[in-house]
């Protein structure tokens, strides 16, 4: 049916190949700017000339296929429809890409000048005729056509020396990478597309525009590896194939018409054995080529592919041994920069303290103005992190995919990072972390296998960091530990020290009450007969005096008997010297703060409730007024009273409630014991007081602690009371005067 309307010739199908890869190849382009370019201006531009590029291999193709000439001339003209424009879109993006502010009326004009060539598309004064070739048919240009040959060729070498100037300034190695592979598409594609002028002369040359895959495949490896038109995506290993695949086949094709082309005319090109020869050609050199080309391109886009496993390898068998963490975060540095050469690399750690994420570490453009930057927990670029769990391209903010509401303030931050990447930390669904990456130093893409190290290595680092903080959580343990045990060691050495002094004292200070009590009680013994001798004999002396007779020996009476009352007199100043030894004279102007002396008596007393099953409640005042008097002794008060109470409750399990206040209205400290034992009986609650008075069995007490702290309490102006009941326990308060 086809033949009959159109009549397609049979002889030219491999002439058609290449200008159908092209169709291929720009229609792949196309696409992929109209997809992902998610509306950009310069995506746009370039995706409207990939179709212009599409309508002319179209056309290339169909001259080679279809032996009509007058469709061939319509179809040409009607291409040329949009060819036209070929001029102001070249211009319009090479603009956009370069930023140009100078002649910027160049574009408008140049859309202009293609409007009005276009109206003139049709006519004979653009292409007058159509010519048959070996290859198929070739329109004739006309004086129209060769003005916008000129025009276009004018325009081309324009927009290359932009190029190639902006190519040489921009010191930036991703847009410089990005402006070269601009440079060699469209040059090439200009040169190989004018030269189908010869052909269009009237020369029986292969139009080289046939080849304008070459070019466009050029621009798409631009694209592939180093995101030419901002797009964003990873290299994959299928798109990449896929070019080559293009490329094998153009090569291809480019073999067959060589071949037709040498050997044109003769029997062999019809004949079975020429196909034959040419499938073995596929087989034996191609095959074997595209294998070799598969692995060049490996080594152009994955040649890290195989140190990435070995530094995985290398890496995850080094972390499981490291525990400090500055050395893993300098490992994860020098690891990234090692194996994939970026410009800047830093990593932050969650800081539970303070919240938000620290810089712990970092290297490359401006690194020590990162070190220790801290990030908030509401900064929008944390924020995005912990929402996202996964890397984030700095493509992806820019074109609003990500933190559109603020936008400018994720882009400053990354700038301060002087990041285009940022792979999370992720421990337990939790993000602990993130590594911060430049571009790399060789303007390339990050590739799947980059990012996959990536990954891999942001999780081992998370793993170890984890366990890092963890060995260092249990050594801060340990090493507070060891503080408490020895302070503790220190405190328990010092309140032995001080039992040993207080006992010392106790013993001393009872011993002393005791020979005072027997002092006293000798003394007033002592005292009643001197007196009554003392009386008499001075009686005696008087009446002698007295007398008017004298007996001779009475004078030697008188004498002894005068020297019988010094001799009293003398042992009367002796009772008395024993009476003041025996009183206390210490100083009483010590500053003291109850809190601290029932704490200490607690202390000293510890060894004798710690193995008995009794509840010591302390009810303190805050901020407790501070009394004068001698610590010592009032610590003894203290022990006594607690000590009495301790052996009440001890066997039964009791309680005891030891208070401290300050009575304000009447000035004085008060300190209360109160226990839960059996109370003191009604009977002997008045004598408790009294030296020597004891409850306890012969030879357990002596009676004369509640004595020697009765004393001690009114030697401070104190006093000290008592209150108990039967069965339910017993009351010790002391009110000591603050001043």
């Amino acid at each position: 049916m086809l033949n009959d309307v159109i009549d397609i010739h049979q002889g030219f199908y491999p002439y058609g190949i290449p200008p159908f890869l092209g169709l291929l190849t720009t229609l792949g382009l196309a696409l992929l700017a109209f997809i992902k370019g998610r509306g950009k201006k310069i995506n746009i531009l370039f995706a409207c000339m990939c179709t212009i590029g599409i309508f002319f291999n179209i056309d290339l193709t169909l001259r080679t296929v279809i032996k009509k000439a007058d469709f061939i001339l319509a179809i040409s003209r009607l291409d040329h429809i949009l060819l036209v424009f070929n001029i102001p879109l070249y211009l319009h993006i090479v603009y956009s890409i370069l930023s140009v502010k100078k002649m910027k009326w160049l574009v408008p004009l140049a859309y202009i000048f293609s409007f009005v060539l276009m109206l003139f598309t049709q006519s004979r004064f653009y292409l007058p005729d159509i010519q048959e070739y070996y290859f198929g048919f070739c329109p004739e240009g006309g004086p129209l056509f060769y003005l916008f040959i000129s025009v276009n060729f004018l325009a081309s070498l324009y927009c290359l020396s932009l190029l190639y100037h902006g190519m040489r300034e921009e010191r930036d190695l991703v847009k410089r990478n990005k402006i070269k592979y601009i440079f060699l598409g469209f040059g090439v594609y200009a040169i190989l597309a004018m030269s189908n002028v010869f052909s269009m002369k009237g020369m029986g040359i292969y139009p080289l525009g046939n080849f304008g895959f070459i070019p466009t495949i050029i621009l798409a490896f631009g694209v592939l590896k180093h995101d030419l038109l901002d797009m964003g995506f990873l290299i994959r290993k299928g798109m990449i194939y896929s070019c080559l695949t293009g490329l094998l086949t153009g090569l291809y094709a480019l073999s067959i018409v060589s071949f037709g082309f040498v050997f044109k005319g003769t029997e062999i090109a019809g004949s079975f054995l020429f196909y034959v020869f040419l499938f073995l050609i596929i087989v034996f050199i191609f095959t074997p080529m595209k294998e070799k080309v598969q692995l060049a391109i490996d080594r152009v886009f994955f040649k890290e592919k195989y140190d990435y496993q070995r530094t995985i390898k290398d890496v995850s068998q080094a972390m499981t041994s490291i525990l400090d963490m500055k050395e893993i975060v300098n490992r994860i540095i020098d690891t990234v920069r090692n194996s994939m050469r970026v410009s800047t690399v830093s990593v932050a750690l969650r800081n539970k303290n303070k919240g938000g994420f620290l810089i712990q570490g970092a290297k490359g453009d401006s690194s020590e103005e990162i070190i220790n930057s801290h990030f908030k927990m509401e900064s929008p670029l944390i924020t995005l992190l912990l929402e996202q769990k996964t890397e984030i391209f700095r493509h992806d903010i820019e074109e609003g995919s990500l933190c559109s509401m603020n936008k400018a303030q994720c882009l400053k931050e990354f700038d301060f990072l002087n990041a285009s990447m940022i792979i999370p930390m992720i421990f337990k669904e939790s993000v602990s972390g993130f590594i911060s990456l430049g571009h790399k130093k060789s303007g390339d893409l990050y590739t799947s296998d980059d990012l996959e190290l990536l990954q891999t290595l942001a999780n081992q680092s998370s793993i170890s960091i984890e366990n890092a903080r963890s060995y260092r959580m249990i050594e801060e343990l340990n090493e507070n530990l060891e503080k408490k045990i020895q302070a503790r060691t220190i405190e328990l050495e010092r309140a032995l020290l001080e039992k040993e002094r207080t006992q010392e004292q106790l013993i001393r200070s009872e011993s002393l009450a005791a020979v005072g009590q027997l002092v006293a009680g000798v003394a007033h013994e002592l005292n009643n007969p001197l007196a009554s001798v003392s009386s008499l004999v001075q009686s005696t002396v008087e009446s002698l005096e007295e007398m008017d007779e004298k007996a001779e020996y009475e004078a030697e009476i008188i004498d002894d008997l005068q020297f019988t009352l010094k001799e009293l007199q003398r042992a009367k100043e002796i009772v008395g010297s024993l009476l003041d030894i025996s009183r206390q004279t210490e100083v009483y102007t010590e500053p003291i703060n109850m809190n601290m002396v029932v704490k200490d008596a607690l202390r000293v007393l510890y060894n004798q409730y710690k193995n008995y099953d009794l509840e010591i409640v302390e009810d303190f005042q805050d901020e407790l007024p501070v009394i004068k008097g001698n610590f010592a002794h009032l610590g003894q008060v203290c022990l006594n009273i607690i000590k009495n109470s301790i052996q009440e409750v001890k066997e039964n399990g009791g309680k005891i409630t030891l208070r401290t206040r300050f009575d304000q209205g009447r000035e004085r400290i008060v300190f209360e014991c109160v226990d839960t034992g059996k109370g003191i009986p009604k009977s002997i609650i008045n004598n408790i007081f009294k030296p020597f008075f004891t409850t306890k069995e012969v030879g357990r007490g002596t009676g004369l602690g509640l004595y020697i702290s009765y004393e001690i309490v009114k030697r401070h102006n104190g006093d000290i009371f008592v209150s108990s009941a039967q069965g339910e326990g017993t009351k010790f308060r002391v009110e000591l005067p603050l001043n």
